[in-house]
This record gives structure tokens, C-alpha cells and sequence, in this order.
């Protein structure tokens, strides 16, 4: 019997990413975007602005962020900020609210990725950084703004990732920090409801930026995982397309976005598709490989010794 095609069947089924809520007019708004110094967050700042809204652009690094701010003119304003540091953000958050006098709109878009390692031979650092940055920053970022959103009956969005629901070998920070994040920006929707305020979800596979390219087209190692990604996990958009998924979100007030299409029907179906690809996951050999060899690569850094992987050949 031959298997249904895995493309034609979730092409068939639909996403209610979809809210009741009137149309979220951005005109003279107030957006704060944390992240905004590059990437995702410069485009959706320049999105934004040119959508009618003020951005507050917040970024470590300080040129980049005034950088953007510069561009957007009038229409921007610069904060340097770390999303890690809480006292930090409440301040930041604070100098917008002073600025503009109102917040309407938060994206805690501001991210990070781990080296790629195996949760056995990873620096704990590394772990540690990235879900501060990833899930703690989304905390930091968000519950400072809130009574100012609730105000206004503005609108969150938490950046969380397709990676939430796909596989996360050798990269399991990343993927449980985004795991993480989606939680967290579901509990608020539901939340923020009863104040006649809305949130969302923004979910993004592979966006082409300098963190991509890092971490999946100059190693010698992560292209072989990119280039063993069936689809739609190899589907690849560009930061504007990203940022434009996410303003149009905003302005729908939609309760999660998807970009690119294809993972939408995937992300509703995961529940049994991933207990299918875990499976095989298991048993990929040339998986087995490549963990192996990025092992290999791990342990003169983290002086362990690792053992080239023996498969048992006659167990039954």
C-alpha cells in the first residue's frame, strides 16, 4: 500500500490563525520593538513606521539601534537596552512611555542561537544565555509594557519559531526557549482578554539572516543538517517577508502568525506527525553521523573523550 503524500495532505488542511477582533488601525500608535537594531526587527520597525506607528527601537547594541531610529525620522527613537537585564527593560520601558506618552503595541522579538552542540557535551553557559535572552527577555520585555497596553487595548506578540514544534538535536536551548515562548504567549492572550486587550504568537521557520547563515550555511556541519531538512523545514524567507507576517498580524490582531504558509498546517498536526518523525529521527543513521562528528568536533573543547559510535548489527 503506498503511503499518502505528506505535501498533498497537510496542503488540505486548514489554520484558524484568525481573530474576531476589528482591524488594529497602527495610525499614530506606539510600537516598542525590542531586537530592532537588525534582522527581523529593523525590517518590522521600518514596516511599522511606514504604517503610520511611533517605534520606540530598542537594541543592545546602542549604534544599531539609533542607527534604525535615524531612519525611520520622526517616527523613531532609539533606547539601548539588554532584554536579559530587568531593571534595565522597566526602565527602557518606562523612557517610552515618557516619550510618547502611551505604548499600544510590544514585540518581544529580540533572540539569540546556541553553537550547535549535543546536550551532553554543551557548555551550560550557552543554555543559560539563551533562554535568558529568548524566554526571560520576552518576560522582561512584555510585563513592564503591560498596564500601558492594557490602557490603550493594544496588542503583544511574542516571537517564538516553528522550531517549538520541530526536532531539536543540537540545538535543544533554541528550540526549548521557543517552545517556552509560544506557552507563554498563549497564557497571555487569554489573560489580556479580560482587559480588552489581545496578544499573539508570531511563528518563523528559517529566516535568511546573519544568524542563519552562521549557524547553517558557514559550517561545514550545519550545512549537511540544512541540506538533510525535508520540507516544509527547508523552506527559507527573507527578514522583510518575516517582519511583514508579523504588521500584518498586528493589524488583525491575530492570535498567531505563521511565515512561511507552509509550516501552518504542520504546526496543527504535530502532534501526530512528530511522534512519526521522532521515530525515524531514532533511526537515521546518517543523523547518527553527523552527532557523532559534531561530538568529535565538541570534546577537545570540553576535554572529554567520546567514543566513535558502534551500532549493535545483530540485535533483534
Amino acid at each position: 500500500m503506498k503511503m499518502p503524500d505528506l505535501r498533498g495532505l497537510l496542503a488540505s488542511v486548514p489554520f484558524t490563525g484568525v481573530s474576531d477582533q476589528p482591524l488594529f488601525d497602527l495610525q499614530d500608535r506606539v510600537a516598542v520593538v525590542t531586537g530592532a537594531g537588525t534582522g527581523i526587527g529593523r525590517e518590522l520597525a521600518r514596516l511599522l513606521a511606514a504604517r503610520g506607528a511611533r517605534v520606540a527601537v530598542i537594541d543592545i547594541d546602542s549604534a544599531a539601534a539609533e542607527s534604525v531610529a535615524r531612519d525611520l525620522r520622526v517616527r523613531g527613537f532609539g533606547l539601548t537596552a539588554d532584554v536579559t537585564d530587568r531593571a534595565g527593560m522597566k526602565a527602557a520601558i518606562a523612557r517610552v512611555r515618557e516619550e510618547f506618552g502611551r505604548i499600544d503595541v510590544v514585540v518581544a522579538n529580540a533572540g539569540i542561537v546556541p553553537p550547535p552542540a549535543t546536550i551532553r557535551l554543551m557548555d551550560p553557559a550557552d543554555f543559560d544565555r539563551v533562554i535568558a535572552v529568548n524566554l526571560t527577555g520576552v518576560f522582561n520585555t512584555v510585563q513592564p509594557a503591560l498596564d500601558s497596553v492594557i490602557e490603550t487595548g493594544g496588542h503583544v506578540v511574542v516571537v517564538s519559531s516553528a522550531a517549538a514544534f520541530a526536532p531539536g538535536m543540537a540545538g535543544s536551548p533554541y528550540m526549548t526557549s521557543k517552545a517556552a515562548v509560544e506557552q507563554f504567549g498563549r497564557a497571555l492572550r487569554v489573560e489580556l482578554s479580560a482587559h480588552g486587550a489581545t496578544a499573539g504568537v508570531a511563528y518563523l521557520g528559517v529566516v535568511e539572516t546573519a544568524m542563519t547563515r552562521h549557524t547553517l550555511d558557514d559550517d561545514e556541519l550545519g550545512r549537511e543538517v540544512g541540506e538533510m531538512l525535508p520540507w516544509p523545514l527547508n523552506q527559507r524567507i527573507t527578514a522583510r517577508e518575516a517582519a511583514v507576517s508579523i504588521a500584518d498580524g498586528i493589524i488583525r490582531r491575530s492570535p498567531r502568525t505563521m511565515a512561511p504558509k507552509q509550516w501552518e498546517a504542520y504546526a496543527l498536526l504535530r502532534g501526530t506527525i512528530n511522534v512519526v518523525l521522532d521515530d525515524r529521527l531514532t533511526r537515521d543513521a546518517k543523523l547518527h553521523s553527523l552527532l557523532d562528528r559534531l561530538e568529535q568536533r565538541l570534546a577537545p573543547v570540553r576535554d572529554t573523550v567520546v567514543r566513535p559510535l558502534v551500532r549493535e548489527t545483530n540485535r533483534r
